[in-house]
C-alpha cells in the first residue's frame, strides 16, 4: 500500500539554457496554490494526498505538467481553474480529468 493515497509531482524546473520549461508557464506558483488548496481541504498528510516540486520530468512541450501517482497520471495545466478541476475531479473523486490528460 502507497504512504499517499495520491502523490503528485509538479515539475518547476527552470533552464538555464534558454529552452522552453515548465518554470516559464507560472509552474512554482501553481504548485504553491495546489498544495494551499489540499492543506485548506484536510486532504494532506499520510493516507491522503503529498502535493511535490519535481526538477525536470523531459516533457517540456506540454508544459506545464504534473503526474499523480501511484495511477501514473499526467496532466498539463494553465491556471488555478485546471488545479481545481484536477484536484475535484482526480485527487476527491477518483475520476481522471481528460482534457487535461497527456
Amino acid at each position: 500500500m502507497s504512504y499517499y493515497k495520491h502523490h503528485v509531482f509538479i515539475c518547476t524546473n527552470q533552464r538555464e539554457d534558454g529552452r522552453s520549461c515548465c518554470a516559464d508557464h507560472e509552474a512554482q506558483s501553481l504548485r504553491d496554490y495546489a498544495k494551499e488548496q489540499i492543506k485548506k481541504l484536510k486532504l494532506n498528510g499520510p493516507g491522503k494526498c503529498r502535493i511535490n516540486n519535481a526538477g525536470c520530468m523531459d516533457r517540456c512541450n506540454k508544459g506545464p505538467v504534473l503526474v499523480v501517482y501511484p495511477e501514473a497520471v499526467w496532466y498539463t495545466f494553465k491556471d488555478q481553474q485546471d488545479i481545481d478541476q484536477i484536484i475535484q475531479e482526480h485527487l476527491l473523486n477518483d475520476r481522471i480529468v481528460e482534457r487535461l490528460k497527456i
